[in-house]
């Protein structure tokens, strides 16, 4: 193995020493010479001093440079994983990596109901909350995408949890709003009143309506029902343009008797009574205050009640059998016991219901409250207030307070 030799030193210079302190003259050198001199300049260098090799503290110094260097790639790196952490941390405080839409097709059924006048962001929101999509927005803009000027209709659609956002609406647009008539039935309408909605959604005739309730047995009524009062079932409906008055009628009524059922009345009989009651609570009571007026109305019909001796004294009883909707009744009126509805007059029920109830009114009076009052009157219409008593003269306080309702509102109890 070759080695090559160093250069002899130049006149009248000492070699320097190595960096053990000792002087270096032996015949091989640990690294090539051209690492510790500068050999760039080939010139002649007879008239100039030969190049210096480094110094300990240059080359101490370049070791600094070198460690600041790595120093600073390291804290380079640190700052940068903590930069990463944070954004992490902060996307999932912030969700950004929650889920925006759902893959489809959706899994549990539920049935999504639009109101009327809802808008898409209202559509979306609801929608979202009912977890039928994943978000509001990404609803928003499938439907716009495949809106093409048509909008979702109100009524109840038949829906799943976790649909996707095109799933979605595409369910809510699919049906073509050519082939429906929207009726609204509100709560508490008599039957007339349900015609009347029905007549303007489809376009049949009132009098067609009107003839099938004169027949109520068709519709599987008990005997005793005087017409279709309180069996057309309040609701958004969505009718096909194809359905009869018959077939409406029947789907109207087929709603109710479910609503019974579900609460566990099956009798046919009793089901006429239950009606009867929910019609009255509906009329008579805000929904917080149903159970309490099933159950002031039940402590009426009891054979014990030495109160109001099993008269029930509801003047929206009263009023549906003069044909008018009325707060206002005149002695005479009370002491009607013609009026079959008359309930000042007549001790027990009227002769069927007054009105179509809602699925709380019915619940209510299928399972009342458990109430020691006989006696309710809403003092204010404007919030619902009522308040119950068990004896007259307590009640008489109370009815002096809605009369003074009344003077401070003119034209509020008529």
């Amino acid at each position: 193995m070759s080695h090559r030799s160093a250069p002899p030193p130049a006149p009248h210079e000492r070699e320097q020493p190595s960096d053990a302190g000792e002087y270096d003259d032996g015949p091989a050198h640990p690294e090539p010479i051209e690492q510790f001199f500068d050999t760039s300049d080939t010139s002649d260098t007879s008239d100039a001093e030969a190049p210096k090799p480094k110094s300990k503290a240059s080359l101490a110094r370049q070791r600094r440079r070198r460690r600041r260097t790595v120093v600073l790639v390291v804290v380079l790196l640190v700052f940068a994983g903590v930069v990463f952490g944070v954004a992490m941390m902060l996307r999932d405080l912030l969700g950004l990596d929650e889920v925006t839409d759902y893959a489809g097709p959706g899994g549990e059924s539920i049935v999504f109901t639009v109101p009327q006048g809802a808008g898409s962001l209202a559509i979306g929101m609801g929608l979202e909350s009912e977890d039928i999509v994943a978000d509001s927005d990404v609803f928003i803009s499938s439907l716009a995408a495949i809106a093409d000027g048509r909008e979702v209709q109100p009524g109840e659609y038949e829906m799943r949890r976790q649909m996707s956002s095109d799933g979605a609406a595409e369910a809510l647009l699919g049906e073509d709003p050519t082939q429906v008539h929207y009726a609204a039935v509100a709560r508490d309408l008599r039957q007339g009143e349900v015609f009347t909605v029905l007549s303007e959604s489809t376009g049949i005739p009132v009098a067609e309506f009107e003839a099938l309730a004169a027949a109520p047995a068709q519709f599987g009524l008990p005997e005793q029902a005087r017409s279709l009062e309180g069996y057309l079932h309040p609701g958004e409906y969505r009718f096909d343009v194809a359905l009869t008055a018959p077939e409406i009628i029947q789907q109207m009524v087929d709603n109710t008797l479910a609503q019974l059922e579900a609460d566990g009345i099956t009798d046919p009989a009793e089901q006429y009574r239950i009606l009867t009651i929910a019609s009255i609570v509906q009329a008579e009571a805000g929904e917080g205050d149903y159970a309490s007026v099933a159950g002031s109305i039940m402590n009426r019909l009891g054979p014990d009640n030495v109160e109001t001796n099993g008269l029930i004294q509801s003047d929206a009883t009263v009023t549906y059998g003069l044909g008018r909707k009325s707060y206002d009744l005149t002695p005479e009126e009370k002491a009607d016991t013609n009026n079959p509805y008359n309930t000042y007059a007549n001790p027990g029920l009227p002769v069927g219901p007054i009105g179509s109830p809602s699925e709380e009114a019915i619940d209510a009076a299928a399972d009342p409250a458990d109430v020691p009052f006989f006696y309710w009157v809403t003092v204010n219409l404007d919030t619902g207030e009522t308040k119950f008593s068990e004896t007259l003269a307590e009640h008489a306080r109370y009815v002096a307070e809605y009369q003074a309702w009344c003077a401070d509102n003119p034209g509020r109890c008529l």
